[in-house]
C-alpha cells in the first residue's frame, strides 16, 4: 500500500507543474491578439480536459487499494505522458507565435 501512495504523491506533484503550465497558457491566452485568442482558449480547454481525465483515473486508481491495478495504473501512466506532451506542444506552438 505504500508503494501506491509514494506512486500517488508522485503523480499528484507532476499534475500540479502542469497544470502550472496551463495556467502560464491562460494568462499568456488573455493578452494574445482577438483572433488568436479563441484558438488558444480551445486548446487550453482541450489541455484541462486532459489533466481533469488524469486526475479522475488517479483517484479511481488510488480508492482501488489493490496492487492488482496494474491495468489502472497504465493508463494513468498513459494518460499523464499524453498531457505532458500536450502542454509541451501547446508551450512550443504559443512561444512561436507570439
Amino acid at each position: 500500500m505504500e508503494k501506491q501512495e509514494a506512486y500517488k504523491e508522485k503523480m499528484d506533484a507532476q499534475i500540479k507543474e502542469l497544470n502550472a503550465k496551463i495556467e502560464e497558457l491562460k494568462a499568456k491566452v488573455q493578452k494574445s491578439k482577438a483572433e488568436a485568442k479563441i484558438e488558444y482558449a480551445q486548446g487550453v480547454e482541450a489541455l484541462e480536459e486532459k489533466r481533469d481525465d488524469l486526475k479522475a483515473r488517479l483517484k479511481k486508481w488510488s480508492e482501488t487499494g489493490s496492487e492488482s491495478a496494474e491495468d489502472l495504473r497504465k493508463g494513468i501512466e498513459e494518460a499523464f505522458f499524453d498531457l505532458k506532451e500536450a502542454v509541451k506542444s501547446a508551450v512550443a506552438r504559443f512561444k512561436t507565435e507570439e
